[in-house]
């Protein structure tokens, strides 16, 4: 069986409060009795995208990055070069999209890059999309999860649905070609979602920065989203082609 920590929109800022909630996440992961085999981070690690945040980020994730293999990708929020920078220890890769391939106990994450540089919505850029279709192609017999910030389908929250990810056909189109993939993991929504996308489970994680509410749930001069709740996670358990997923807060 893997076993998949999947948890997004940090939101990291510089705050006491964000650096709080990150903290009760990453000491909840770090305390369990046993293990997992990854953590997932689906973007937005960052509120504004300097270095300062991202080292702060760093600093908070330090004791999850010393126990457990922690697998990340960009969010609109996100800076690819600091991102790389600091989080992925490199800095030279160029402007281009932040994709990357992970071997963990037999399933193959791909992490891709759907943040466009200075919009809040998303798109997998044409080099990302050949990328994915190569790296699948590579390896059809291995089950694979696709993962990236932006979900490309309409989830009932009209904030985030407006700045979701641009033309998912062309996504949907990749994944066709490629029977292996288990599920589409993504973050973005700050909810716990379950839905699908080109036939496939579609799974966002809950928000740790905060938690958005949906339009009935919002009073006349709320905000979308609310800071009362606490910090949230999915744990994915994969065994003999089964995906079930389980919310935690925290």
């Amino acid at each position: 069986m893997t076993v998949l920590a999947h948890l997004s929109d940090l939101h990291v800022d510089g705050t006491p409060e964000s650096a709080e909630r990150t903290r009760r996440v990453v000491a909840h992961l770090t305390g369990l009795p046993g293990t997992v085999d990854a953590v997932l981070i689906t973007g937005d690690i960052i509120d504004r995208g300097t270095e300062e945040e991202y080292r702060q980020a760093r600093e908070l994730l330090a004791p999850l990055l010393a126990r457990h293999p922690v697998l990340m990708c960009p969010g609109n929020h996100d800076s690819r070069p600091e991102f790389r920078e600091v989080l992925l220890g490199g800095g030279s890769a160029g402007p281009g999209p932040v994709n990357e391939v992970h071997e963990i106990d037999g399933v193959r994450i791909l992490m891709c890059d759907s943040s466009i540089p200075g919009k809040s919505e998303g798109a997998l850029e044409p080099e990302t999309l050949r990328w994915l279709d190569d790296t699948l192609a590579a390896a059809p017999d291995r089950p694979a999860f696709v993962a990236f910030h932006h979900p490309p389908v309409e989830l009932g929250l009209p904030y985030i649905d407006r700045i979701g990810l641009l033309a998912p056909e062309r996504l949907a189109e990749v994944l066709g070609r490629h029977g292996q993939v288990a599920a589409v993991l993504v973050g973005h929504a700050h909810t716990a979602a379950a839905t699908t996308f080109a036939g496939l489970p579609l799974l966002c994680a809950p928000g740790v920065g905060s938690t958005a509410l949906m339009p009935w749930e919002q009073g006349p001069r709320q905000s979308w989203k609310t800071y009362d709740s606490p910090p949230s996670l999915t744990f994915h358990l994969y065994l003999d082609g089964r995906l079930t997923s389980h919310v935690r807060s925290v």
